[in-house]
């Protein structure tokens, strides 16, 4: 089984995401090689063949061009796989390679299972298995879903583009600022579901001012509006890696997961001794949120 793997790079850097897809294709088994737009002097500490069209004539993103480049490497490779990040960038590219090769496509993928892929549904709230019948097939992953793997030297195979490209890349606008930067903060402590209601999550910011922290939030509290989506933390919100990450009532949805599991040091508090944020947590209190909470503040405040 083989599996091309998309590279990405931005703004003059190698993405780490692009080291997620070695990961996901060492759980998948596949013999990877990988597809970049990037720069030669900043190649991927990647074992393999990496077919390499230079970003400075290419431009960084041009879908048309990017996606003829790639057709080039798969046209050499015949991979089972094509795997992209769930990324601005894999949204927009994978669609339409899939539509050329006319293969089916799996987006944002969060786990392998029996030899299927994991996708969420119902709003991230289900899970479930699906298999591609296709070959080749088409598959984004989620950030920070899969382990990070790098390491060697990789053997570069140039690609040129057969024509001028229609599509000139102009830059990257960058978004609005955020009113809480929680990506700055060294400690965060975050309220999810399982506070209960929103007259119940000052409990949690009040712990977060007696550490010093900010209040962050899972997605499931924001999108009941309870608290704003600029304290969101996870893929569709920030991602942050804080010194302390404290987690109140959130059960751990890899989406949450993805955005917070570089914390150094994670603290979960939640009821559920089950919770899959006890698997990435340094320390599972398993207790009642408003019980636990107020206690660990008021100790904290002496």
């Amino acid at each position: 089984m083989k599996a091309l793997l998309v590279g990405e790079y931005r703004e003059g850097k190698l993405l780490d995401t692009t080291y997620e897809l070695y990961g996901f294709a060492s759980q998948l088994g596949a013999d990877p090689v990988m597809f970049l737009v990037g720069s030669p002097a900043q190649l991927p500490s990647f074992p393999g063949t990496v077919y390499l069209a230079d970003a400075a004539l290419c431009g960084e993103y041009n879908p048309d061009l990017h996606k003829k480049l790639l057709m080039q490497a798969v046209e050499r490779e015949k991979p089972d796989y094509v795997i992209f990040i769930h990324s601005s960038y894999g949204w927009d590219l994978a669609p339409r390679l899939a539509g050329s090769l006319k293969a089916g496509q799996v987006s944002e993928v969060i786990g392998i299972v029996d030899g299927g892929f994991e996708v969420g549904c119902c709003n991230a709230k289900m899970r479930r298995t699906v298999k591609p019948t296709t070959n080749p097939a088409v598959v984004t992953i989620q950030a920070g879903a899969f382990p990070v793997i790098q390491g060697g030297t990789p053997w570069v195979e140039p690609l040129t583009a057969e024509s001028a490209p229609t599509v000139e890349f102009v830059g990257y606008q960058a978004a609005e600022a955020k009113q809480v930067d929680l990506t700055r903060a060294e400690v965060i402590v975050s309220a999810g579901r399982g506070v209960g209601k929103k007259e119940n999550v000052p409990v949690v910011a009040a712990l977060a001012k007696a550490l010093g922290g900010e209040l962050g939030a899972s997605r499931p509290v924001v999108d009941a509006g309870w608290v704003d989506h600029s304290h969101q933390v996870g893929t569709t919100g920030q991602t942050v890696n804080p010194k302390v990450y404290v987690a109140c009532g959130i059960s751990g949805a890899i989406q949450h997961l993805a955005g917070m599991k570089k914390s150094d040091f994670i603290v979960a508090i939640n009821k559920d001794k089950d919770a899959p944020i006890g698997e990435i947590a340094d320390v599972l209190v398993v207790a009642d949120v408003l019980q636990f909470v107020p206690a660990f503040t008021a100790r904290v405040q002496q």
